[in-house]
């Protein structure tokens, strides 16, 4: 059983009134590492990682280019993004390859409307989300008819596009023909997991006392605090892969569209406010211990805090497909796509840049993605900047585990081999890359 956060104190007997302190059924890690003493400790950690990285001793052919898929501007219906907010936040984040991702309407043409081209160094790619599905068409596939998810697929696939499944714990039944790949890690899937962080945000007191100094101290950690391994969407891509070969990508589903902030109002009561200026809840200042303080000599209109949970930098910086890649433009992206050249990693805890995966034969070297025949000397080869745990996943089953910079296996039986690397944090170890595979035929 997972041990459960427990405020102490007046923030306790408050929550407790509130109906927010938290039972088995709703308890989340998320909530145990926003404990201040819990962020700081993983700063520390990250502190650490970046002293001891090093870059790594194989060679590779490739470079290596930190790319994001799932990103939503002002052309969605739910963000008001602008692209100088993308670009700068992509800079910051040390981003190369925006791939966009917005809804689809009427009043605009995701393809000809949309983000396309090189930016100041950061490579625009438009596509939308629709129908639990990644759409990158290469071109206007606006008028086309289609009614059913394959449907779709086979739309943009006709538009010499590539469709990724989006939000897997929404459609773990499906099994599409011609997907380039999945989602195999979506930032809103892994905050929806979180139920005890839910119904903290959806909480005054929680926001005000647990909440909003998690992200004002430890911003980047706080919002790491919900990454969970995503076991679920690994499973059912392992499922999938020995039929249908998909390259596996995480997905930022960024908006910048979440936040709240408190304001004085009338009568000395605090307003809390979402993103658009919704209110979400009044509190009497004068009937709960701790909020007048906070009131004390403000004058109606004040905010007493403004609180973004997820802006484009912090976004960005929590994840990304890192893809192998010989030139540096669109083609190049698709085609390493298209390969399987690329892996996931959380770069919030390291830069993972350098990281390889490949299989050896003779003189030959195969990249991730690369279909090889089974022969006496194949060995696959793996290393990253930092130390770690390194797994060995084959067929969905682990079958080697190893500490250290690198590891070596020779290969023996047929099948899907893929890597996950992990770090250790001072209260649990957590996944940092995961890499796509190498099929032996």
């Amino acid at each position: 059983m997972k041990s459960v956060f427990l405020p102490s104190g007046s923030l306790a007997r408050s929550l407790i009134a509130a109906g927010l302190l938290l039972g088995d059924a709703c308890a989340a890690d998320a909530l145990q590492r926003m404990q201040l003493e819990a962020l700081e400790a993983t700063h520390n950690a990250v502190e650490q990682f970046q002293l001891d990285r090093q870059p790594v001793t194989l060679s590779s052919d490739y470079n290596d280019v930190r790319s994001l898929l799932h990103i939503h501007s002002h052309l969605s219906h739910d963000s008001i993004g602008t692209l100088e907010e993308i670009h700068q936040a992509a800079v910051q984040a040390n981003v190369k390859v925006i791939m966009f991702t917005d809804h689809p309407a009427d009043d605009y043409d995701y393809i000809r409307d949309g983000h396309r081209g090189m930016r100041n160094g950061v490579l625009f790619i438009p596509g939308a989300e629709e129908k639990g599905l990644l759409a990158f068409p290469q071109r206007s596939v606006q008028r086309l008819p289609e009614f059913t998810p394959q449907q779709k697929v086979d739309t943009v696939r006709a538009a010499d596009g590539q469709v990724y499944l989006s939000h897997l714990e929404e459609r773990m039944e499906w099994e599409l023909e011609g997907l380039t790949g999945t989602e195999i890690y979506n930032i809103h899937a892994d905050f929806k997991d979180e139920p005890g962080l839910i119904q903290a945000l959806r909480n005054p007191l929680a926001l005000l006392n647990v909440i909003n100094p998690a992200f004002q101290q430890y911003p980047q950690e706080a919002l790491a605090a919900l990454q969970d391994y995503p076991a679920d969407y690994l499973r059912r891509w392992d499922e999938l892969n020995p039929k249908h070969r998909l390259t596996g990508i995480s997905a930022n589903d960024a908006h910048q569209n979440t936040g709240v902030k408190a304001v004085v109002a009338e009568n000395g009561t605090l307003q809390i406010l979402d993103t658009t200026n919704e209110p979400l809840a009044e509190l009497d200042t004068g009937r709960i211990a701790g909020l007048k303080l906070l009131t004390a000599g403000k004058q109606v209109g004040d905010i007493i805090f403004d609180l973004q949970l997820d802006p484009y930098v912090r976004s960005f910086s929590h994840v990304s497909t890192h893809l192998m890649m010989h030139s540096f433009d669109e083609a190049a992206v698709r085609e390493a796509l298209a390969a399987g050249r690329a892996y996931v990693a959380f770069d919030w805890m390291c830069d993972p840049t350098g990281f390889i995966f490949q299989a050896t034969s003779g003189d030959n070297m195969h990249a991730m993605g690369s279909d090889i025949p089974l022969s006496d000397d194949l060995t696959l080869q793996s290393e990253a900047p930092l130390n770690g745990t390194f797994k060995i996943i084959h067929n969905g089953r682990e079958i080697h585990y190893s500490r250290g910079r690198s590891l070596q296996m020779s290969v023996k039986e047929r099948g899907v081999y893929r890597v996950e690397v992990w770090l250790n944090f001072p209260d649990e170890p957590r996944i940092w890359i995961l890499s796509n595979p190498i099929y032996v035929k």
